[in-house]
């Protein structure tokens, strides 16, 4: 294949195609101008990126995997936002995929961008059979403690969810009272696709949820640090005092 008589910007046109030739290739790594070699480098470089992707892809599918072939159909994962903060409510999410559904570079929505979290939120609503969410808020945090509000969460999400759900994928938690096969694992918004959506489902909705609470408590930056004890923060809440929606239990070190 003769290159010479195409232009840089029509050979990178080539390159957007589906499917490369291996002769376009050959003919590209012969081609002496600069402007090629570039090509050739950031197209090889993709290529890494998106093999190294659905290398994660198949490692985040392996346990749904091995329960499809178990005859589990519905597989739910389930996970939360909020537990660290000083303030707002903890939102869990109850994510059902299809079966076989790929999202490609997925993973824990802590290690993902705001802009990239926003992406997957918008296709994981799009592509889920089911999503249930379950919101808890300061209020009864306070009365119950985080760990429980957590559990609370988590029931409400799965209770919400218009499909039941026949296995539930949980990180790090057991929701013991509800009598449906589960699996809990450390890391498991890291290694499971299904914990990771839900991850992001429960990220997502409780920024915006602080996004909100920002408007009425402008002081505070809670569009900025969503509540988290950052030192803008902090110092906010002991120039003015704490708001309603602060979790007082959490504020004894701060306000003392």
């Amino acid at each position: 294949m003769d290159l010479t008589n195409l232009t840089i910007s029509q050979v990178k046109n080539l390159l957007q195609y589906k499917h490369i030739s291996n002769t376009l290739l050959s003919a590209m790594e012969s081609d002496k101008r600069k402007g090629i070699q570039k090509l050739l480098v950031r197209y090889y470089r993709e290529q890494d990126k998106t093999l190294k992707k659905q290398k994660k892809s198949e490692v985040m599918l392996s346990e749904e995997r091995k329960l499809w072939s178990m005859g589990y159909t519905y597989l739910a994962g389930i996970d939360e936002a909020g537990r660290g903060p000083l303030a707002g409510p903890v939102v869990s999410a109850c994510v059902i995929l299809p079966k076989d559904c790929v999202l490609m570079g997925i993973n824990d929505s802590k290690k993902l961008t705001s802009k990239k979290r926003e992406e997957y939120f918008n296709v994981i609503m799009e592509k889920a059979v089911s999503v249930g969410i379950g919101i808890v808020d300061n209020n009864r945090i306070d009365r119950i403690n985080i760990y429980n509000a957590t559990i609370e969460a988590m029931i409400h999400a799965v209770n919400k969810s218009k499909i039941k759900p026949d296995f539930l994928l949980l990180d790090a938690m057991k929701l013991n009272s509800i009598p449906i096969p589960q699996k809990s694992f450390i890391g498991g918004d890291a290694r499971s696709q299904t914990i990771a959506a839900a991850s992001i489902i429960a990220k997502v909705t409780r920024d915006k949820i602080m996004i909100d609470f920002a408007k009425l408590y402008p002081e505070y930056g809670f569009d900025k640090h969503k509540g988290y004890a950052t030192k803008i923060h902090i110092n906010a809440i002991r120039k003015y005092g704490y708001t309603p929606i602060h979790r007082t239990s959490f504020l004894t070190n701060i306000l003392s």
